[in-house]
């Protein structure tokens, strides 16, 4: 019962609920612009998809900087370096989904919203984990 409480407060601390909320915003402009591109303006699936995480990753790195995981990092070096290590691990995930993209919609023929919805979750699970354990810096954190 213990690990339980244990899992449940780590679950819903205050960093993972606004990591939650940021995320929701970040997808919603991910998924707006690559939906508003393919869909009304007809610019290839691929493209839109690329377009809308570098929206969306633009956002989430001066929300989540501060806002959610409370970065510590000072000094223009610091913040340079937290910047390009964000900057990978997104490019990192923008590959997987992308990569996902290409296979499942561009080759496989499914429907590009389910396929890019599907993606872009796994993407929101693993730009968490590389924001708060590479990215940001906080001298707090274990």
């Amino acid at each position: 019962m213990e690990q339980l409480k244990k899992l449940f407060k780590k679950l819903f601390s205050r960093e993972v609920i606004l990591y939650g909320i940021f995320g929701v915003l970040t997808t919603i402009v991910n998924l707006g612009v690559s939906y508003l591109l393919e869909g009304v303006f007809h610019i290839n699936g691929a493209i839109a998809s690329a377009v809308g995480i570098i929206c969306a990753v633009l956002f989430a790195y001066f929300t989540n900087r501060k806002l959610v995981f409370n970065s510590t990092a000072e000094g223009f070096n610091e913040k340079l370096k937290e910047f390009g290590k964000f900057m990978v691990g997104r490019a990192f995930t923008m590959v997987v989904e992308e990569g996902g993209v290409i296979i499942f919609y561009n080759i496989m023929k499914l429907p590009f919203q389910p396929v890019k919805l599907a993606f872009t979750v796994i993407v929101i699970i693993l730009n968490f984990f590389i924001s708060k354990f590479f990215a940001f810096k906080n001298d707090k954190q274990a």
